[in-house]
């Protein structure tokens, strides 16, 4: 919400600066956003007058303009066409600045010496609907009298300061100057008073013109009509489009900005209507009847369901309550009586309607919030009283005013004993019903407890709870004093399972990686992104019944293409390295549809794109994790085929013999469709698997006290049998005094046969309780060569 701080000083007194009251604002629930200083970019324009005009010597499109800026008359060589002497111009002069950072210095143009710049009323940042003429093509004429040397933002109303307020969606009355001037005034402990509305006596009777008949009082509780005839369709005077400009509403004419204003300032949103446009002088709010349409203010066709609350005539549809009118009753230069309407409908009911047609305007947005039943009166009187202030028209006596039932005011009773128990203070009775009176409530005191009346327009007020959150936010939250919690629950501890995650964690944060959050919502089309082929191959996934759109409107069974879109995010931004983890779950569905929940597992998923970057980082990132959870002696590898992979560089993760996920590098077609040319480098593991298989118990032994025997063993076997496979076989052979086995070579070339490869292995021997000997060794070490040769067809090398 912006606020003028000009017009919200019409109605409370503000005692401080600016950002001292931004400041006192957020502290007390008006939270900003942002200060704007308007016209701060327009510097040194000043108001000049044009007395003398000659044609410049050598250039023919150039005259020269001697003019008068109060202080001293100036030489400016100008090329506008429709420059004239005596006319009132904004001159920039030396040292000036314009919006978009456009400096002014005095110089020479074709040797003739120029003092400054007349401006062009798009120079200044000026819309037709700013200033009348500021769309000409050449200077802005000024079409009003003002002081020589007046600054041009003084003179034109581009001055001031705006507050740019975040509104909560239980404030609604906030949304409009008084509300926030109110909040002003309460937390600066100053005075606020609403608009003084008289109006001056009309002629005739409006119930003789107009009727109105609400069908549907449950989505419209208050429908109120005033009449105005004699209307003139003109720009509105300076003051109104500059506030409403500043406000974020570009204006349109003195009636359109007239309903613009009034639910700017009161925070209830009106429409005026053509009343010739109005068949049967009869208004009727009702459902949309089934086929019908309209074509809304923006001039798009919109299909009306029955479900959608319209007002109408008697034979069509001339607006959609709450959210947008009709172009067939809206205001033109034509139009020479209006109707002013001013209702409250159904705010979950227009929601609903704007959603629908995907068509959201200012006025939906306070109707979806709830508004004040009692505003609607007032804020038709504030629009005929612009209107005759502004010689707009004349006042048909009388208004409509259906409403559905009596308006009654919310009341309660609380102990003021739970408001300080629940903030944790001990205020004085006194000081709360103090408090709580300043932001407009009605409070009895009963003795042992307060009896509360809620304005209207304080909806958001319904308990003892609502109560304590206006004391804390006036008392001042930073005046509260911090306690703990009293409790009995025993004290929290994180579980194994939360102990191992944040061990993952810090695990790969060490290792440079960043952790990464993304939506466990997804696209039905991204398994074609990611290299599956063939739709019958894509996982079974949950579809879910209401998305927010089909880019998310699947649950995801696998973390890749979330962490591919990141990946992609950073590569595209020029960083030439990017290494990301993600640690949450994926939804497997057991059937389709669905019968029962489905499995939740979670899942590791890692992604690394980078100059020094490879398959065996990842392997080595891959071996550590599993260091930390104990598991390295149970993991091994095993060629694998995947999607989204390049074919013969990725790996199985097998945990013994289960599969446990995967890691490669990614298949170069699905990194082009992420944008990617580097290598990428991916790995997915299942952490439920890992995590339950884990065992952190750490055994303690003393140091060996006998030593170790070292022997090397080179083997020559089928290239398809794993180092990991031998290793398995190594160390179920070796037995007892087998204490280390380490691969440190692998060779295939010339001196190994077609379709194998040599790897070499060292084997640590050691008893615990004696000193081997060489027969010992011998005999265990020939058991391991045996068992590699019947087994896995090796062979000594």
């Amino acid at each position: 919400m912006l606020v003028p701080l000009e017009w919200a000083k019409d109605y409370t007194n503000i005692n401080t600066s600016t950002k001292e009251l931004a400041k006192k604002m957020t502290m007390t629930g008006s939270k900003v956003e942002e200060i704007i200083e308007l016209g701060q970019d327009i510097q040194k324009v000043l108001v000049g007058k044009i007395e003398t005009i000659k044609a410049h010597p050598d250039a023919d499109k150039l005259v020269i303009c001697i003019v008068d800026i109060g202080t001293e008359k100036i030489q400016i060589v100008t090329g506008a066409p429709n420059v004239k002497e005596g006319q009132l111009i904004p001159v920039a002069v030396h040292g000036a600045k314009l919006p978009g950072g456009i400096s002014i210095k005095r110089g020479k143009l074709r040797g003739v010496e120029s003092h400054g710049m007349l401006c062009s009323g798009e120079e200044l940042g000026l819309t037709e609907a700013d200033y009348e003429g500021a769309q000409v093509d050449g200077i802005l004429v000024l079409n009003e009298e003002y002081p020589l040397g007046m600054d041009i933002k003084e003179a034109l109303q581009l001055a001031g300061e705006v507050i740019d307020f975040e509104i909560t969606a239980n404030r609604p009355d906030c949304l409009s100057i008084i509300g926030l001037a109110r909040e002003m005034a309460i937390t600066l402990g100053t005075s606020f008073k609403m608009p003084q509305v008289k109006l001056d006596k009309g002629y005739g009777n409006i119930k003789d013109q107009l009727k109105v008949r609400v069908d549907n009082k449950e989505l419209c509780p208050r429908y109120t009509a005033r009449l105005v005839e004699d209307v003139k369709i003109e720009p509105s005077p300076l003051w109104m489009r500059r506030r409403l400009s500043a406000a974020g509403i570009r204006p349109i004419n003195n009636i359109v900005d007239i309903t613009n204003y009034v639910m700017l300032e009161l925070g209830q949103p009106m429409h005026a209507f053509d009343y010739e446009k109005i068949e049967g002088g009869t208004i009727v709010v009702r459902n949309a009847k089934p086929g019908e349409t309209i074509v809304s203010l923006d001039d798009k066709d919109r299909a009306l369901t029955e479900d959608m609350l319209v007002i109408a005539d008697l034979n069509k549809p001339i607006a959609i309550a709450g959210v947008m009118g009709g172009a067939n009753s809206e205001i033109t230069e034509n139009t020479k009586t209006i109707v002013f309407e001013s209702a409250v409908f159904d705010g979950g009911s227009v929601r609903l309607t704007s959603k629908a047609l995907g068509l959201r305007s200012e006025s939906s947005s306070r109707f979806e919030k709830g508004l004040d039943i009692n505003m609607t009166d007032l804020a038709l009187d504030r629009a005929v009283q612009l209107v005759q202030e502004l010689g707009a028209g004349k006042l048909v006596e009388g208004h409509i005013d259906e409403l559905a039932r009596p308006i009654e005011r919310k009341s309660f009773c609380v102990k003021t004993s739970r408001i300080n128990d629940l903030l944790g203070l001990d205020l004085p009775v006194s000081q709360i019903v103090d408090i709580l009176t300043r932001v407009g409530l009605d409070i009895e005191d009963l003795g042992q407890e307060i009896k509360v009346t809620v304005p209207t327009y304080r909806n958001d007020i319904e308990g003892m709870a609502d109560l304590a959150e206006e004391v804390a936010r006036i008392y001042g939250y930073d005046k509260i004093p911090m306690t703990l919690m009293e409790t009995s629950v025993a004290k929290g501890t994180r579980t194994q399972k939360d102990r191992l995650l944040e061990r993952i964690k810090n695990t790969l944060t060490g290792m440079g990686y960043y952790e990464a959050l993304t939506y466990s919502f997804t696209s039905p089309n991204i398994y074609k992104t990611i290299g599956y082929t063939d739709p019958k191959d894509y996982p079974k996934s949950i579809k879910i019944a209401n998305p927010l759109g089909e880019d998310n409107s699947m649950m995801r069974t696998t973390i890749i293409p979330s962490i591919l879109e990141v990946l992609s995010r950073n590569y595209n931004r020029r960083l030439d390295r990017c290494r990301v983890f993600e640690i949450n779950p994926v939804f497997i569905p057991k059937e389709i549809p669905l019968k029962e929940l489905p499995e939740e597992i979670l899942t590791l998923a890692i992604g690394a794109y980078g100059k020094d970057y490879s398959f065996f980082t990842l392997k080595g990132l891959i071996e550590e994790l599993v260091e930390r959870l104990r598991l390295e002696d149970r993991i091994s590898y095993i060629q694998d085929k995947h999607p989204s992979m390049h074919p013969g560089r990725c790996a199985k993760l097998l945990l013994d013999d289960r599969a446990v996920g995967f890691i490669g590098e990614l298949h170069p077609k699905v990194a082009d469709n992420y944008g990617i040319s580097d290598r990428v480098y991916l790995g997915e593991l299942d952490l439920d698997l890992l995590l339950r298989e884990t065992n952190i118990e750490i055994k303690y032994k003393a140091l060996p006290r006998y030593p170790a025997v070292t022997r090397d063993l080179a083997l020559v076997i089928k290239k398809e049998i794993t180092a990991g496979q031998v290793l398995d076989k190594i160390k179920s052979a070796g037995g007892k005094i087998l204490e280390e086995v380490s691969l440190f070579d692998i060779y295939e070339g010339k001196q190994v046969a077609d379709g194998y490869k040599s790897l070499a292995y060292s084997l640590t021997y050691r008893a615990s309780d004696r000193t081997l000997k060489d027969q010992e060794v011998n005999q265990v070490h020939s058991k391991i060569v045996a068992a590699l040769e019947s087994d896995l067809g090796a062979r000594l090398r």
